[in-house]
């Protein structure tokens, strides 16, 4: 269904990424407005049309609905270091803005452990007491090579707040939990799957990781939340701040929010579509809804191949 009301044609954006992130050096999507505000609609390429519609209906919600009012003003948030050195990585936390959480990628292809071991030590340091170390490698180890990365990751963080989606399946994830100390979150086992609630049903986590536009929508992930049961940590999809304020606006009505989130991922970006981004100071962003400014949708614009491929795959989950 179309944005009847819209006063204004999807707008097509790219920006750069400061580091390599999931193999993208720049991200893209679309911005689309309607009587509430601006939405993004911005899934992965390896997305199919029948997955992205989850995605038009956050972009959807954010356009014409809004969102529920918030229970708090602000929200904590982590930093997020890419599979990088020891001396970058050290450099990204020092730069986070007082964040005290870390969420730290693993499992790069073609690095060893000991360049894990070497990233999570700096980042640890970095951090400095009482602060807080989390790993994701979105799936990419069997059940041995993560009891096994994970002891020596643990060692590394000086105790690792938890490992998020070590493994593919959910069978995996629950042996995973029954086999290490680190507790388990679930991400892909989530926002990728045909069933969420097999996670809870399985005994395979101890956290979920939502996303507010692979689930259709801030209200989606709340309902979702109520069902499963577990804590919530919300996260982001690289979006611009268009698209973290639905994520901001879902940590900020949860009930109970017990971890940082995974919002601050403006600080990837080059640059953004908004004046003033969603960066977090003192390790917390406030809870608000930047809008597009016209200058900087113009300086990032997409050229005219990616937003002939962008309408189409737009009007392909609208079809």
């Amino acid at each position: 269904m179309a944005l009847v009301t819209a006063p204004a044609p999807p707008r097509v954006y790219r920006v750069g990424l400061r580091t390599r992130f999931r193999g993208l050096t720049s991200r893209d999507g679309v911005l689309v407005r309607g009587d509430a505000g601006w939405g993004e609609f911005s899934p992965f390429w390896d997305y199919d049309v029948a997955e992205s519609r989850a995605w038009w209906r956050a972009a959807r919600e954010a356009a014409e609905e809004g969102w529920p009012a918030p229970v708090r003003d602000a929200v904590p948030v982590n930093v997020t270091v890419p599979a990088v050195d020891g001396v970058t990585a050290r450099g990204i936390v020092e730069r986070s803005a007082g964040c005290r959480t870390a969420k730290v990628k693993v499992a790069e292809p073609g690095q060893t452990v000991d360049d894990e071991v070497e990233r999570l030590e700096a980042v640890r340091d970095a951090l400095g007491p009482g602060g807080r170390v989390r790993v994701d490698a979105n799936g990419a180890w069997d059940v041995d090579t993560a009891v096994a990365r994970l002891a020596a990751l643990d060692r590394a963080a000086g105790g690792l707040e938890y490992v998020e989606q070590p493994c593919r399946t959910v069978a995996e994830l629950a042996e995973v939990r029954r086999r290490t100390v680190v507790p388990v979150a679930a991400d892909e086992s989530i926002r990728r799957a045909e069933d969420p609630l097999e996670v809870v049903r399985a005994a395979a986590a101890d956290v979920v990781v939502l996303k507010v536009q692979p689930l259709g929508g801030v209200r989606a992930c709340l309902r979702l939340a109520e069902q499963v049961g577990l804590p919530v940590v919300v996260s982001s999809a690289l979006e611009t701040s268009v698209g973290l304020a639905a994520g901001v606006a879902l940590a900020a009505a949860l009930p109970d929010l017990h971890h940082a989130c995974g919002l601050a991922t403006a600080q990837l970006l080059t640059d953004d579509v908004v004046a003033e981004p969603l960066l977090p100071v003192d390790g917390a962003i406030a809870v608000r809804r930047p809008e597009p400014d016209d200058a900087l949708l113009a300086a990032h614009a997409a050229d005219d191949d990616l937003t002939t491929r962008w309408l189409a795959r737009l009007d392909a989950v609208r079809a």
